[in-house]
């Protein structure tokens, strides 16, 4: 690798210290690089590697801006709180690079998904996301009606704040608060997780990444009209009754630089500060 872009959350970075200090080291070795800031819309530039400065929010970002591109290798220097999907912690930059340059990592290829909005004027949108989609209530806070379809046969007619299909990298994100299961990041699998289900045993399916799942949007309670959104990783198309997202396994994938010797359960053991 010699070509780097350094992409950077200025939120999280207010005075580019970490940015400034992550150029320094790569000019000090002879790399060439690139900044680019998460909040504008500049093309990411064609390079080896990209560096992201900032927490799981700016990965997911940047994993979305590639998704037209050749799969670039994400390496993410934790600048959030928790950063599940963030290999690099402040205090250990320097040496993390140096064994990133001396080709001492591992690659591991995550799944994403591929959404596909169906509105009933008949018009499409397909969209991707690393971590999960989710549909939800737009507007008054009232439950929402949903119908889940699993390779074309309905799963369940859901009364719920909304729905989440999450992939295994996307685990430990909303579907852990919605009260999902952590998944390993390798294993090829969907987790469909109800948000507030109005019912008291309503639990979380995991389904083979082959699946098809499709969610429509209904007439609500006395055949009123229902406003939703769909979410792509922060992405949101808004919906409404007569909707439908198809939700499957993308071809594309997101590729992580692993530096680290530790398992998955050893690093959420970190993640989550047991004892």
């Amino acid at each position: 690798m010699k070509n780097f872009c350094v992409y950077t959350n200025t939120h999280k970075d207010k005075n580019l210290e970490m940015t400034n200090r992550v150029c320094r080291f790569l000019g000090e070795k002879g790399m060439q690089y690139s900044v680019r800031a998460k909040e504008t819309k500049e093309p990411l530039p064609d390079v080896d590697c990209i560096l992201v400065l900032g927490g799981d929010g700016t990965m997911l970002k940047a994993a979305r801006e590639m998704e037209s591109r050749k799969r670039v290798p994400l390496l993410g220097i934790n600048l959030g709180t928790l950063g599940y999907l963030t290999e690099v912690e402040p205090d250990n930059v320097e040496a993390a690079l140096t064994q990133l340059l001396e080709g001492d990592y591992e690659l591991e290829s995550r799944m994403m998904l591929n959404g596909t909005i169906y509105h009933k004027d008949g018009t499409k949108q397909e969209e991707w996301a690393l971590n999960d989609i989710v549909i939800g209530r737009r507007g008054i806070q009232q439950v929402m009606n949903f119908n889940v379809y699993v390779n074309r046969k309905l799963l369940h007619k859901y009364l719920a704040d909304g729905i989440i299909v999450t992939t295994p990298t996307g685990s430990t994100g909303y579907n852990l608060s919605a009260g999902g299961p952590i998944v390993e990041p390798g294993a090829r699998l969907l987790v469909l997780t109800p948000i507030c289900p109005h019912t008291m045993n309503q639990r979380s399916v995991v389904l083979s990444s082959e699946d098809e799942v499709v969610i429509e949007v209904p007439a609500g309670r006395e055949g009123k009209k229902q406003c939703a959104a769909v979410n792509f990783d922060g992405y949101a198309v808004e919906l409404q009754t007569g909707d439908a997202v198809r939700i499957v396994r993308s071809e594309r994938t997101t590729e992580f630089i692993k530096l680290s010797k530790a398992g998955f359960l050893e690093i959420l053991h970190k993640k989550m500060g047991d004892t």
